[in-house]
């Protein structure tokens, strides 16, 4: 018994705290991690979604007014951009668990982002790089749409952009929560959800600034300008984020990730005829504490993965035929998050309108604010993060230590229950949307009247509440789960979320169209003129969508709580040397027994 615990060594590595300085050296925790080594972070997220809000936001103005694409086409391509920075999150995320480390990820796509700007800036500056001036409004038919050459430069500067961000925003995210040491120090689990907080707090601020400061560039001083903005912005973070290397923690890259989950799959069905295993007390204390705990119920078929057949001879077997059971609890664990991560992708939907047909709303409104003043329409989504950046510090010094009196949870209420929170929410947002159009076109076609922009406000603001308390409780809860070394490509996990969410608006928008388009009346998105399409009709499809999601989150969500094993109680079991089971083969029976 003692020489099978001493060739458990190598399988406990995980569990011990494994960061360096970024020279290689084992970190010092006086010297490095904690909150003000995160703050360095924090500012590359703040300048980050600054850059980039400041071009997704606005670009479905400057794709119909200067390159001449029609509102659809135009809302689309607004769509796949920003659902391909949150797919190419998963590239970002492999490559930092895997190969690189966060930083050197972050790092390194940084300067292709920043790239990607500078190239915007350039095709939106230079006259012979966009199509010929043309008012769509007045002169649509007429207009020629950006094609060939132009297109070319145009999508590639987008994409090195959508490369860029994708890659390292799961990596800021990661990079920042991988300086709080969790398991030497429990104390930093507060401090970590404060610093979730945080992190959400820089995203509203780089958001705020992006759509009223960077946007109004924009509209007044041109998009070549702004998109220039956008690259001194993100220029600034990544000065801000390599100004703090001398204070970060690293977690080196563990080769790869992929590698162990599907030997776990390989192993389970060549074994797949083998008894499952039931762990055995056989007098050992700490053997029958360890099983009631580790062999958790859900996916019971993978458990065969780490049955060891002795049949008399010392042959060692293939990682291929012989996983850990810490190794098949993580790919449990890995499935268990997938159908929470499912639930959030009709969220991001909504959050797509917002983005695309929210603005041209707010373009067909009474935009003007004083005698001299107007307000640009993209500018209508920071109306949320002025109200965040106040509720958001209020949330977490307030709400979470009176939550945590109630409810004894470390983060006020549970990760799952902000989540489910927030996805009720959205429902309402798209609620008030459908309601507010319905107003103002009822207004626009009777009296001729155009209704003040700040009717769109409730839509806004109902939403930014919504997504503080679903984004911010989807990163908390993937970050948390015992996944070792895939820290980062979780978080990319939250941010494929999105991907699939604009993805899914794409196919919205044109199913839609190609239903509704059959009736007398055109279809309900068909035209370019929004007093002639059916916005309102589209935003109560989505309200009953949402809610819809929201009822099968609540299925998913209790069993997901019913089905997980503790953690922490998963991890004591791990470091009393629990790795397989033993199946010894006989000539006549087969004998099912854990031997720690």
């Amino acid at each position: 018994m003692e020489e099978g615990r001493g060739t458990d060594k190598g399988e406990m590595k995980h569990q011990q705290e494994n960061t360096v300085d970024w020279r290689g050296r084992p970190s010092n925790p006086k010297k490095h991690g904690g909150m003000s080594a995160a703050a360095f972070v924090l500012g590359l997220q703040a300048f980050e979604i600054m850059g980039i809000a400041a071009v997704g936001n606005n670009l479905i103005t400057y794709l119909i007014n200067e390159m001449h694409f029609s509102l659809s086409k135009s809302a689309n391509i607004v769509t796949n951009f920003v659902g391909t920075i949150f797919l190419l999150a998963l590239l970002g995320g492999y490559l930092s668990d895997s190969h690189l480390g966060c930083f050197w990820t972050i790092i390194l796509f940084g300067f292709v982002e920043l790239s990607g700007f500078i190239l915007l800036s350039v095709q939106a500056h230079l006259p012979q790089l966009k199509p010929a001036k043309c008012n769509m409004l007045t002169d649509g038919d007429m207009c020629e749409e950006a094609k060939g050459f132009k297109a070319l430069i145009f999508f590639v500067a987008l994409y090195l952009v959508a490369l860029g961000s994708g890659c390292v925003k799961p990596n800021m995210i990661s990079h920042g929560a991988d300086q709080f040491n969790l398991q030497t120090y429990p104390s930093h689990s507060k401090k970590l959800s404060t610093y979730f907080n945080a992190a959400y707090f820089a995203f509203s601020m780089g958001e705020l600034i992006a759509l009223t400061v960077l946007v109004w560039i924009q509209t007044h001083a041109g998009m070549d300008v702004g998109f220039g903005v956008s690259a001194a912005a993100m220029a600034m973070g990544l000065v801000v984020v390599v100004s703090g290397t001398l204070y970060y923690r690293n977690k080196p890259p563990r080769g790869s990730i992929f590698t162990p989950i599907v030997q776990v799959f390989v192993a389970a069905m060549l074994k797949r005829k083998q008894i499952n295993p039931e762990l055995m007390i056989n007098g050992d204390q700490n053997g029958a504490e360890s099983g009631n705990v580790v062999q958790t119920q859900r996916f019971r078929f993978l458990d065969k993965a780490c049955i060891k057949v002795e049949d008399g001879s010392n042959t060692k077997e293939s990682p291929w035929r012989l996983c850990s059971v810490t190794q098949v609890e993580q790919v449990k664990i890995l499935i268990s998050v997938i159908p929470i991560f499912a639930c959030t992708i009709v969220f991001n939907t909504v959050l797509a309108q917002l983005q695309t047909f929210s603005v041209q709303q707010g373009s067909a409104m009474d935009t003007q604010l004083t005698k001299s003043f107007h307000i640009p329409a993209a500018s209508l989504q920071s109306i949320p993060y002025i109200i965040l950046i106040f509720l958001v510090p209020l949330y977490d010094k307030f709400f979470v230590p009176f939550a945590r009196k109630i409810t004894g949870h470390e983060s006020g209420i549970s990760p799952l229950q902000r989540i489910g929170s927030g996805l009720f929410l959205s429902t309402f947002s798209m609620i008030a949307a459908a309601l507010m159009e319905k107003k103002r076109r009822d207004s626009a076609l009777g009296s001729g009247e155009i209704i003040s922009i700040f009717w769109i406000t409730p839509q806004f603001l109902i939403f930014g509440l919504s997504e503080m308390l679903t984004a911010v409780g989807l990163i908390e809860f993937f970050y948390k789960q015992s996944l070792q070394g895939m820290q980062a490509f979780l978080m990319a996990m939250t941010y494929c979320s999105y991907s699939f969410g604009f993805y899914l608006s794409s196919v919205l928008v044109s199913l839609v169209n190609k239903i509704t388009s059959s009736s007398s009346k055109g279809g309900w998105l068909s035209d370019n003129d929004l007093n002639k399409d059916r916005l309102d009709l589209f935003y109560w499809l989505l309200a009953v969508i949402s809610f819809l999601n929201f009822l099968n989150y609540l299925f998913w969500a209790r069993w997901h709580s019913h089905s997980s094993a503790s953690p922490t109680i998963q991890n004591e079991a791990d470091g009393m040397g629990l790795n397989h089971y033993i199946l010894t083969k006989h000539s006549k029976d087969v004998v099912d027994e854990n031997i720690p």
